[in-house]
């Protein structure tokens, strides 16, 4: 198997707000302390829904970016970089579409849920069609093991799984295949070879899903493999052949805890954030704005925080002991409403003050961004080379 390594990528849609760091950066900021990360700036993919008008891509790109660096993403920690420098992806995009069948696009859960909501846009493109593909081929290109996910972006990674398997079965074939997978399991030892034998056997004969993964923890402790034995292995296993392409898996993470300033999910399409580099002053005059209860029309009349949006950020932005003030204020009307939003606001600078403080000398040189995303692009390429180097092998290019 290959050495786990995680991959996420995000569309540059500008300047990220606070559901963007609870949803994403932060899980990206713990994982690239727990594996190598690569995070890239998918910026081919907006084109999937924005061909007709890209101006703002770029400095969308230049934004966001800011803001990861902002949020703790750490270009010495992780692998930053451009989709679209890093060719190898569209090379990968273009031999997978040769093999894939429409049916498989077509069923993917997104791309009729996509069309009916961006419904004023003409959608009936390849690129549209195509970018579960694309997804795949940023995710397959680095043969990468683990993929952070929501539960609604499962699918693609089947997805995904499904396309190695297909590609695998068509192009791992090498000359002599089996006989080297039977040299390869003798360079096991007796005593593990016939343990790899019997889990093999049942798998193929039994269909038993435990039995591959026992033999694939039997393989993956065996330290003097060569990696091209080690790829056979895996795919005398499973009965198909060498394995050119990994099969990703999904790192299911939590859906955003963070609502918006009216209750519904924070997003722009909804004008309800607050971005990560919003100044102080225009934080407190959102939350200061917010909706509370319609019941309390007075400050004299008692609320129900349950029927409150500032309530759900008491969630996020409080402890026990406020949030116990909270309710017992707003369900007395011993506190006004304008009180009761100060912790919120409070909570929320507070977030956001270091994030802040670490924009503005990204801010400060642009050349600090450009130069983060030229070196991040630099590594990713040298991972991608090898890939392309083996498909285009396998499928005799």
């Amino acid at each position: 198997m290959y050495a786990e390594r995680v991959v996420s990528g995000m569309r540059p849609t500008g300047a990220l707000h606070l559901g963007h760091y609870h949803g994403v950066l932060l899980n990206w900021v713990k994982l690239q302390h727990e594996y190598p990360c690569l995070f890239f700036v998918a910026d081919w993919h907006a084109l999937t829904t924005q061909y007709d008008d890209p101006r703002n891509i770029h400095n969308n790109v230049t934004d966001m970016v800011v803001d990861w660096l902002a949020a703790g993403i750490d270009p010495n920690q992780a692998v930053i970089f451009r989709q679209s420098h890093v060719p190898e992806h569209a090379e990968l995009h273009l031999l997978l579409s040769m093999m894939t069948p429409l049916g498989w696009l077509e069923r993917v859960p997104t791309y009729k849920d996509q069309q009916e909501k961006l419904s004023g846009k003409d959608l009936t493109t390849y690129g549209f069609l195509g970018y579960p593909l694309l997804m795949a081929a940023d995710i397959l290109i680095y043969r990468a093991d683990r993929v952070p996910v929501g539960e609604d972006q499962v699918p693609h990674i089947e997805f995904s799984r499904e396309i190695v398997r297909r590609f695998n079965h068509m192009y791992g074939r090498e000359p002599g295949f089996e006989e080297k997978a039977k040299e390869a399991v003798k360079k096991l030892g007796g005593k593990k070879a016939r343990r790899y034998e019997e889990l093999r056997t049942r798998f193929q004969q039994e269909g038993d899903k435990e039995a591959i993964q026992e033999a694939h923890a039997l393989l993956e402790d065996i330290q003097h493999l060569s990696v091209a034995d080690r790829e056979r292995l895996f795919g005398y296993l499973e009965g198909s052949g060498k394995m050119i392409l990994a099969e990703p898996g999904a790192l299911l993470t939590e859906a955003s805890r963070m609502p918006g300033l009216d209750g519904q999910k924070m997003s722009k399409s909804y004008a309800n954030t607050i971005a990560l580099r919003e100044s102080p002053d225009a934080v407190m005059k959102k939350v200061r704005a917010m909706p509370t209860d319609p019941a309390r029309v007075r400050r004299t009349d008692p609320g129900d925080p349950q029927k409150c949006p500032v309530w759900q950020l008491h969630q996020v932005y409080s402890d026990d002991a406020c949030r116990a003030w909270a309710n017992a204020g707003c369900q007395s009307a011993g506190i006004g409403c304008l009180e009761c939003k100060q912790p919120v606001i409070d909570g929320i600078l507070k977030e956001l003050a270091p994030m802040q403080e670490r924009a503005r000398y990204y801010e400060s040189d642009p050349n600090l961004i450009r130069n983060i995303l030229a070196d991040g692009s630099e590594k990713a390429h040298e991972l991608a080379r090898e890939t392309m180097r083996d498909v285009r092998e396998a499928m005799g290019l």
